[in-house]
């Protein structure tokens, strides 16, 4: 399974957000940032955070492709 996060990447450009934005709004790693840049599973815990510090749903940052 991939886990493709391009619409995460595509909603911090429409919100003029950097990844350190991210990082810093959510409360999250900077190794959690890597995996999704590697295209690698997160935790709900940090995807939950991600939704929240964005105001949006899990379907808006996240595809699974099997």
């Amino acid at each position: 399974m991939k886990y493709c996060y391009d619409k995460l990447w595509k909603l911090l450009i429409d919100k003029k957000m950097i990844k350190k934005d991210l990082k810093t709004a959510a409360g999250i790693t900077s190794s959690t940032i890597a995996k999704m840049g590697k295209e690698q599973a997160v935790s709900l815990e940090v995807l939950g955070r991600i939704c929240k510090a964005l105001s949006c749903n899990i379907d808006n940052i996240l595809e699974i492709k099997y």
